[in-house]
């Protein structure tokens, strides 16, 4: 069965507003409590890491709750819906912290990010978990794929491109109130645009195909599916560098790069890359698809992103970062490849759907695409806590306060930033690309063929 135009298009917008919302917390919160609210670097990076991966770790359970969800509005839009609003609160709060120190400050940070982190995922596994369940056909769920992660992608470079500079105008130079306001505007529009997604797609799903019997049973056919723990690591591995990347790149711009227009900087450059990664799976995986096949595509962008710090770190060893179009040009073959791993990594978790269903019998939409927010909640964990702890190795020091003076930094914490930016994201990428050569076996070939076997056996 296939989506028809409207719900597409429906679909893609929901990817949208959940990215914004997505973006806005994965790339400033350690920037809002660090820099801006005077936190210590370490403290947030750790409890960043343990919020995401105590969320992460309830991730499978929510993905069960939705499996076993019975309504006369579906199995998905409920929680799709519920999670949506109860989010949108939570994002709100977490950027209009109240004028709280010391451990009162902390306590409500460690607190609200933890219910952002459960609300979201109420939202984000019935989200995803729709791809394999609306179409049994590969063509079709690449296409659905590339719909929710390209749109996906443009709410990602919304936030990215315009955040510094929107912070600037709504705070009016106060970046506190600019991150309260900017909140509350993508809160507003996460919101709206989630219910024309919930109104529009209809799900069609095959009940007697999702049913499952035991929690444990679910369990066990998830981690009997080898392929789907084979693209969760590679998963956890790439996101861990990107991850590490979006956290520093804004101190990069700030501290490194510096200059009175270096949010104007940031800005491009993050255009720059949003418009690359957008272009990258619409249209570069498009056409590469027609003469690669999967597998070969996501090893070419594995080496392509490693090549794109590779430059990126030589172009800061030899005084050519000053230039931005230096920088641009770089960071152009990381999001370049970034937009195309995101398309097939939710590609290879649909095929491992139908392969767990072949092994065991067991269909986990559900289940299997929990582990997607959770490897990624994971990988964001260990990133912002490597990201904390680095900047305060390097002895980076923040601006908690509203004056707009950038503190000056030493050589030695600019270099430090330099290889945290560049050298942790390479061994990142560099292991992904080892774990995926050695161990993921699902090729376009066999995909099919246990695709096809499926629809005999259902139709039979």
């Amino acid at each position: 069965m296939k989506f028809t135009k409207t719900q597409t298009a429906a679909y893609g917008i929901g990817a949208i507003g959940k990215d914004m919302v997505y973006a806005l917390s994965a790339s400033y919160v350690m920037y809002f409590y660090q820099d801006i609210l005077g936190l210590s670097a370490t403290f947030v990076g750790t409890i960043l890491m343990i919020a995401r991966i105590f969320d992460a770790a309830n991730d499978p359970f929510m993905g069960i709750l939705v499996a076993k969800t019975k309504t006369k509005w579906g199995k998905f839009r409920p929680w799709l819906l519920g999670g949506t609003v109860l989010n949108a609160f939570v994002l709100y709060a977490l950027f209009n912290a109240p004028n709280a120190k010391g451990t009162g400050l902390m306590a409500f940070f460690a607190v609200v990010y933890i219910l952002w982190g459960m609300t979201y995922t109420m939202m984000d596994i019935p989200y995803w978990s729709m791809i394999p369940a609306v179409t049994d056909t590969i063509e079709d769920r690449e296409h659905l794929s590339v719909v929710g992660r390209t749109c996906a992608g443009v709410g990602n470079a919304l936030i990215t491109v315009f955040t510094v500079m929107a912070v600037a105008k709504l705070g009016a130079g106060n970046e506190r109130l600019g991150f309260g306001r900017l909140a509350l505007i993508v809160s507003i529009l996460f919101i709206l645009a989630e219910v024309i997604c919930v109104m529009s797609v209809k799900e069609k799903t095959t009940e007697e195909r999702m049913e499952t019997t035991t929690v444990k049973e679910m369990f066990k056919s998830l981690f009997a599916n080898d392929q789907a723990m084979v693209t969760v690591v590679t998963i956890v591995l790439i996101n861990c560098a990107l991850y590490i990347t979006s956290n520093l790149i804004i101190y990069f711009f700030k501290y490194d790069l510096g200059g009175a227009d270096w949010q104007g900087s940031y800005t491009t450059f993050n255009m720059v890359g949003g418009a690359s990664q957008i272009l990258g799976m619409m249209l570069l995986y498009p056409l590469l698809r027609k003469k690669m096949s999967n597998t070969s595509i996501f090893k070419m962008c594995l080496c392509l992103a490693i090549t794109g710090y590779f430059l990126i770190l030589i172009a800061c060893m030899t005084g050519l970062s000053s230039s931005l179009a230096v920088l641009c040009v770089c960071g152009l073959l990381v999001f370049l490849a970034n937009g195309m791993l995101t398309v097939l990594t939710t590609v290879f978790l649909s095929s491992s759907v139908d392969y767990g269903e072949y092994q065991s019998g067991h269909r986990e939409e559900s289940v299997i695409f929990s582990m997607q927010t959770f490897v990624v909640k994971a990988a964001s964990g260990v990133a912002v806590f490597l990201t904390g702890i680095g900047l305060d190795i390097i002895g980076l020091v923040g601006n908690s306060d509203t004056t707009g003076v950038v503190e000056a930094q030493s050589a030695s914490t600019i270099l430090g930033l330099r290889l945290l930016m560049t050298i942790l994201p390479i061994l990142g990428l560099f292991c992904a690309l080892l774990v995926f050569s050695k161990k993921f076996k699902l090729t376009d070939e066999y995909t099919r063929e246990i695709a096809a076997k499926l629809r005999g056996e259902n139709n039979g």
